[in-house]
């Protein structure tokens, strides 16, 4: 291939399948759309799952993984957040799939799934794997990032690669060009020549070329799917109904002393991001006694913080609780986690980089902010972490935050109206297109029904 040609291949608009051709049988305890989406991935070879927190993303990529194994004759590696890996060991074990956890190369033998954290990267040799999967891939979101870098640079060759997360790219559209170059799609750069142009005379900023607006999205569904229910992809919302989610604002007041330093004689809300850090540091004490107050006594919570002075601070003042920081070991912060998870600890104290990301907690349905700061991200995985499918109870947050605090709290608000209307905005866009991609082998039946669980027989051959 000449160097026009093979420039031309880096700019193709859809993304030919490069997977298995032949469907193997999937386990029938799959939902409708997590068989179908799992037999789309397979056949795809290399994609993203963009799906809803409590949609079933861990049982895809354990059957994927699997089936992966299988058919290349070569181990899986699946790469997971801290505490998660374990998570998904549990979640196998549940399903009768096998799977197991390893910390270095040396764990691996055989052709199954096996489960690291990211972590642990440096202790592998991502050569001698038939398949990677992307646990909570939105770790791929800094474009020159330590993992980033080193995923994209060493699973170029490998056939299998899929990628699974419930928020890509919240407020930015860049963080899906980080994943299309994982997979081999296209590359960043190319992305961004291709369907972006600059916004304004801001280098950092780019919007959607009007013209180029609906080949991204055919684009991006040839190689993604994305849904926040299994009727975005038109399958019933049976047992897929979410409970309340009641939101809690607690705003304390704060002393203040004129300043001659400000000349201010009234205490203003902070604006910039100076004045918002500052406004956090002098107020621990009275956020802290707030949240201790309104602990219950009766039932699980966790806590969430953003300085290590607000955990260690409110794990003081609450008998029982436990805080998990950054700088536990790895070993310690599982424990900690497990504990909770087991009921062995009734309160936990936390930050969303420590135990936000891929967690189950839906048998508690408490939580609370005693310290924000400005990711939407964080927040809403944290969220997320109890209020998901599979949630029984009506789940409280509460946020706690000084009144100098409040261009904070509307910051995160309009943070979430955007990623609401963005996340609807590719959901419109590509339902109809993800859709017919997933369901398009079903489509070879006679007797398809769109209504009905996807059933594909091992003889079945997609020629798309």
């Amino acid at each position: 291939m000449g160097a026009y040609e093979e420039f031309l291949a880096r700019k193709r608009i859809v993304d030919p399948s490069t997977g298995m051709r032949i469907m193997p049988d999937l386990p029938g305890f799959m939902k409708p759309h997590q068989r179908d989406i799992a037999a789309w991935a397979l056949r795809r070879g290399r994609a993203a799952v963009f799906a809803g927190t409590g949609l079933g993303k861990t049982l895809i990529e354990l059957v994927w993984g699997g089936e992966v194994a299988r058919h290349t004759g070569k181990p899986v590696l699946a790469f997971a957040p801290l505490a998660v890996s374990a998570q998904h060991i549990r979640e196998a074990s549940k399903f009768g799939l096998h799977a197991e956890l390893a910390r270095t190369q040396d764990d691996v033998s055989g052709s199954g799934v096996f489960v690291t954290n990211y972590q642990k990267i440096d202790h592998f040799d991502l050569s001698a794997f038939g398949g990677v999967i992307l646990d909570e891939s939105s770790i791929l979101k800094s474009t020159d990032g330590h993992y980033r870098t080193r995923l994209v640079e060493e699973c170029a060759r490998i056939p299998f690669r899929l990628a699974a997360t419930a928020t890509p790219a919240p407020n930015d559209f860049m963080e899906l060009g980080n994943h299309a170059e994982f997979l081999g799609v296209m590359s960043y750069t190319d992305m961004l020549a291709t369907f972006f142009t600059h916004d304004g005379g801001e280098t950092q900023k780019w919007r959607l070329k009007g013209h180029a607006e609906n080949e991204f999205w055919k684009w991006m569904a040839s190689w993604a799917v994305m849904l926040r229910k299994p009727s975005d992809l038109g399958y019933e919302n049976t047992g897929y109904d979410l409970p309340p989610l009641v939101q809690h604002q607690h705003t304390v007041g704060v002393e203040y002393a004129p300043s001659m330093e400000t000349g201010l004689l009234f205490p203003m809300e902070a604006r910039s991001m100076s004045e918002r850090i500052s406004a956090r540091r002098d107020t621990i004490a009275e956020r802290v006694a707030e949240a201790a107050a309104i602990t219950p006594s009766d039932r699980q919570f966790v806590w969430w913080c953003n300085l290590n002075a607000e955990s260690e601070a409110l794990t003081k003042s609450i008998p029982g609780a436990v805080e998990t920081r950054g700088s536990d070991t790895e070993e310690e912060k599982e424990r900690k986690i497990l504990d909770f998870i087991e009921g062995r600890t009734r309160v936990l104290v936390t930050k969303p980089l420590v135990a936000g990301f891929g967690l189950n907690f839906q048998f508690c349905a408490d939580t609370g902010f005693v310290g924000l700061n400005d990711s939407f991200e964080q927040l809403y995985q944290a969220i997320r972490r109890f209020w998901r499918f599979g949630q029984d109870k009506p789940v409280n947050v509460h946020f706690i935050a000084a009144e100098t605090e409040g261009a904070v709290v509307a910051n995160l608000r309009r943070k979430e109206a955007d990623a609401e209307r963005m996340a609807a905005a590719m959901v419109a866009h590509t339902a109809s297109l993800s859709s017919e991609a997933v369901r398009g082998l079903a489509r070879e039946r006679p007797d398809y029904d769109p209504k009905q669980p996807m059933i594909i027989p091992s003889w079945l051959e997609d020629a798309a």
